[in-house]
């Protein structure tokens, strides 16, 4: 089985959490519907090709920082008592607010598209993309130090299998058994965080054939955020030629 697997470093970065807005938080890690968007951006898809998608990785530090935020309310009209901006007839406000930064972020992806003839489309969109990748906000530019096909399989140790990278990921929840994790970091005790992830979306017609209302309905992905340590003896794990363990969905 071949994937890409691309090696990514970000100096300052947010991967906003959908429902936080006074404070901008972040993930520690991409989620899986950003780096899909990000392939089919770099791929000129204009359909979702479907994918599975394994992310690791690490930051040094997390800060905080202002940026400017406009809000607008559906309808509303301008009134220059209380918006700043005046879009047509509509009126915006602008404000600061404050965001999360991951800092010094190293990330290693592996891309598993369903249709393996889109394996070096993919792989030569990345290698010589037509215009900067981004990860996160627009403004997130990424660096490439490497895109790499690769070749996996899925191995079974006799005894468990220290995984010496230093990355956390995102484990499939139904998967979390299959790895053991550091539970100590500076004297205190972590089990790791349960999150639940966005990864591709359908077009759903809450409304009437004749007056439609078109939202998008995410497929959603538990999964378990630690730092790796091994892979347990006797359980199914991915592996590529180099090494890394892959943790696909």
């Amino acid at each position: 089985m071949k994937a890409i697997r691309l090696s990514l470093y970000q100096d300052l970065v947010n991967y906003k959490k959908p429902m936080s807005f006074q404070l901008k938080e972040t993930y520690p890690l991409p989620p899986y519907s950003t780096i899909i968007g990000m392939v089919h951006n770099a791929c000129k898809f204009e359909e979702y090709k479907e994918m599975d998608i394994s992310v690791q990785g690490k930051y040094f530090s997390k800060v905080n920082d202002l940026y400017t935020r406009y809000e607008f309310k559906n309808g509303m009209k301008y009134d220059k008592t209380r918006h700043q901006i005046k879009a047509g007839d509509y009126g915006v406000t602008r404000g600061i607010s404050t965001q999360e930064l991951l800092v010094d972020v190293e990330l290693i992806i592996h891309i598993v598209p369903k249709d393996e003839n889109l394996i070096d489309i993919i792989y030569n969109s990345l290698k010589e993309p037509w215009e900067y990748l981004s990860l996160g906000r627009r403004e997130d530019i990424v660096t490439i130090e490497e895109v790499k096909i690769v070749d996996f399989e899925e191995v079974e140790y006799q005894k468990s299998q220290r995984y010496d990278f230093g990355y956390f990921a995102y484990v499939p929840y139904e998967k979390k058994d299959d790895f053991k994790y550091i539970k100590n970091i500076q004297n205190i005790e972590v089990e790791g965080t349960i999150f639940t992830i966005n990864k591709n979306y359908q077009l759903v017609n809450y409304g009437t054939k004749a007056k439609p209302k078109i939202f998008r309905k995410w497929k959603k992905i538990k999964v378990k955020y630690a730092e790796i340590r091994n892979a347990s003896r006797r359980k199914e794990i991915l592996v590529d030629n180099d090494g890394y363990i892959l943790f696909l969905v």
